[in-house]
């Protein structure tokens, strides 16, 4: 991936980020898997959920997620992960397909470990970028 492509992106998370109602923090998950392999990108999407949640205080059990397909308000590639128990916001995504591969951009509280949480989505075997709001 070319580094203009994803400075690109980055600045692109970053305005994600910009201040609102909470702090933000997030991450790019760079994958290999093109547009026929969706499945395998869900996957790796809920493998990255689980470390956010479980960085961010939560046990991954206890987090759903809200899809595209469930809302006429997402896309169909954009995904939430939200508690079960008052769903309260965990994390929420965006799968791009860019130069034939998903890159998956997360974002969540910043309250949450983010060095903890860019290891653990690294040790998965992605690559990763990490974008602070701050």
């Amino acid at each position: 991936m070319s580094d203009t492509v994803d400075d690109d992106l980055v600045k692109r998370t970053k305005a994600l980020l910009e201040p609102g109602d909470i702090d933000l923090n997030g991450v790019i998950v760079h994958t290999d898997y093109s547009g026929q392999e969706d499945l395998e990108m869900m996957q790796a999407t809920l493998d990255a959920g689980d470390i956010i949640a479980e960085h961010a205080g939560h046990d991954p059990k206890d987090v759903y997620v809200h899809s595209g397909n469930d809302d006429p308000d997402f896309s169909s590639n954009q995904h939430q992960g939200l508690t079960i128990d008052g769903e309260e916001f965990v994390w929420e995504c965006q799968q791009l397909l860019r130069q034939g591969s998903f890159d998956v951009v997360i974002y969540y509280e910043a309250a949450a470990d983010h060095e903890a949480i860019v290891a653990g989505i690294e040790d998965l075997g992605y690559d990763v970028t990490g974008v602070r709001g701050d």
